[in-house]
């Protein structure tokens, strides 16, 4: 029996089928006003939630909105209690959910309401999309080209919050076993925080965002880690990654080596490219080269960092949405404080929370009433039409209550969004990134990974993919002539019978072997000139290794071999004097 929630009549509760929602077309969802400017923004954002499910239905479909109690609202219910079991039962119960910013109570309790939601509802992963809107302030030249996704694990990392305060007794008792049990130093009186990352926690969130990558047609998901430093925790996170693509996913996805070594820098279509970069250059790479990361997998404090830094770059924080999900059920939220001095103002950006609700619109499945918001919100900006937030930055706005300007995105939407062109015009502008992005991997590989933040490793990462084979029976002539074509200085000579052996013929061979020694080029075979066995590397051998392998051998060039020991590529000296010129010995 419900103390002071009540679920509307004429509504439907979201159910679960297995690893699905299935949302009927009146479901009931939960609210939470929010505290401070709560109440402002969540009745404006409310109209156009509706008004856009409306306008998108024709009256088919329709939200039945259910309120639900936290924060400070919910302590003057409750005596005193910030989040009720009630409250946490209807989050659980009706699946999908959306909440106003939310003040921590002061003087012990939680530490954060937010937190304390994320823990006890196991919402494991808080996903933040970070796009830039058309005549939205921000700080960068090309803001237009973020639009990125990231997936930041909720549950591990520091704010597990194991912790051990300098002074304490079972401080002395942690600092004791550290020093005398595992042989660790530290200055004395340290305070301690334990960072625990599991394969558990970690796999399920990497899972998330790679199906995210997937049903969104998504190019990339990216590791970020700081693992050359913490090689057990967050180097393990980047492992863990990995592996989950590889045993889980293994049909639509290509690690970031693959798309080099194996594809030629060109993307298989419906492939997702799994990479990873480390944390401080992830933060580098989303200033100078944004559009090259589509949804990014993190850790909890990388994530927190990252999330916040990226809204930084297309207006802030103020328009930043967010939703904490577990596997099923999902909490959006806007993602900014409550800002309690501008509370019953009817002043601030509705922002946050508006988008907030497209992400849970677009969760239900209900597309179409996303993109309307989506649409008419740019159409509003583009016109001026702002709060004041945004209004001190742009010459000439019209400065609008937070009110207002909801009024103003139900206008568009009732009659003046174009939304089949608007969708039109975002799927040309991205396909387009994407094929100009291929073009540079294609061309300049090596070029591309300096500039992407990728270190290459292996000779995978280097090599010339896609070498160039002829049968023993081609002549040299002819041998020669494709070589001039495709601007090569060595084929590939394929065996002369079943476990025969392959071969390579270079231009120095031809110089030697055919050239010098006064032999006619239309009158020898390739076959009689390569050279036998071939010296070859195993696609996945370091860069060290292959340079003491050539050094040892004293040759130039070796041919790569895959795993059913075909030759996939070529790399040379000069591949690995150009890597090294370029990035430094390699780890």
């Amino acid at each position: 029996m419900n103390q002071h929630i009540s679920y509307p009549e004429g509504g439907e509760k979201i159910k679960i089928d297995g690893d699905r929602i299935v949302v009927p077309d009146n479901p009931i969802l939960g609210y939470v006003e929010g505290d401070g400017i709560g109440p402002d923004i969540t009745a404006a954002c409310m109209r156009v939630w509706d008004a856009a499910v409306e306008q998108a239905y024709g009256g088919k479909r329709k939200v039945h909105w259910a309120e639900l109690f936290m924060g400070e609202k919910a302590a003057g219910l409750y005596d005193g209690d910030y989040f009720p079991e009630e409250t946490q039962r209807a989050l659980e119960d009706l699946v999908v959910s959306i909440k106003g910013p939310l003040t921590t109570p002061v003087g012990g309790g939680f530490r954060s309401l937010n937190v304390a939601l994320r823990q006890k509802l196991d919402l494991y992963a808080c996903v933040r999309p970070v796009r830039h809107y058309a005549g939205v302030p921000s700080p960068l030249k090309h803001p237009e080209d973020v639009d990125v996704v990231i997936f930041r694990e909720n549950t591990e990392d520091v704010y597990a919050g194991i912790e051990y305060q300098s002074g304490a007794e079972d401080n002395k008792k942690f600092a004791d076993f550290l020093k005398n049990e595992m042989g660790e130093t530290f200055w004395e009186d340290a305070g301690f925080g334990v960072k625990p990352i599991s394969p558990f926690g970690s796999k399920r969130l990497v899972r998330k965002a790679i199906q995210y990558a997937i049903d969104h047609n998504r190019e990339s998901v990216t590791l970020v880690h700081k693992g050359n430093i913490m090689k057990f925790t967050e180097g393990a996170f980047r492992t863990w990654g990995y592996e989950v693509a590889r045993d889980e996913f293994g049909e639509h996805t290509i690690t970031e080596e693959e798309l080099y070594s194996t594809y030629g820098g060109k993307r298989p279509e419906g492939k997702i490219v799994i990479k990873d970069r480390i944390a401080d250059i992830i933060f580098q790479l989303m200033l100078l080269r944004p559009n090259e990361f589509d949804v990014l997998a993190t850790m909890n404090l990388n994530g927190d960092y990252l999330s916040d830094a990226c809204a930084a770059e297309v207006g802030g924080i103020g328009i930043a949405p967010g939703a904490n999900m577990s596997d099923n059920v999902a909490v959006f939220e806007a993602t900014h404080g409550t800002a309690p001095k501008y509370a019953g103002q009817d002043k601030v950006n509705p922002g946050s929370l508006l988008f907030s609700g497209v992400m849970m619109l677009e969760y239900i499945g209900w597309q179409e009433a996303a993109d309307l918001i989506t649409a008419a919100y740019q159409k509003v900006v583009t016109n001026g039409i702002v709060t004041y937030d945004f209004a001190r930055q742009i010459e000439g706005a019209t400065e609008v209550k937070t009110s207002q300007f909801g009024d103003a995105i139900i206008d568009q939407m009732r009659g003046k969004v174009d939304l089949e062109k608007y969708q039109q015009q975002r799927e040309e502008a991205i396909e387009q990134e994407r094929k100009e992005r291929e073009e540079r991997r294609v061309k300049n590989p090596l070029e591309e990974m300096v500039a992407s933040g990728r270190i290459p490793h292996t000779v995978g990462d280097l090599m010339n993919p896609g070498p160039v084979s002829v049968p023993a029976s081609t002549t040299v002539e002819d041998a020669m002539h494709l070589m001039r074509e495709r601007r090569i200085s060595s084929v590939i000579c394929q065996p002369e019978s079943d476990g025969g052996e392959w071969g390579i013929m270079t231009q120095r061979d031809v110089l030697s072997r055919i050239v010098s020694a006064n032999r006619s080029p239309n009158s020898v075979k390739v076959g009689e000139v390569a050279t036998r066995p071939l010296v070859t590397v195993q696609v996945d051998m370091t860069l060290h290794d292959c340079a003491e392998k050539m050094s040892t051998g004293n040759i130039r060039r070796v041919v790569v071999m895959d795993a059913n020991n075909q030759p996939v590529g070529i790399i040379s000296d000069t591949d690995i004097f150009a890597s090294v010129e370029q990035f430094g010995l390699p780890e």
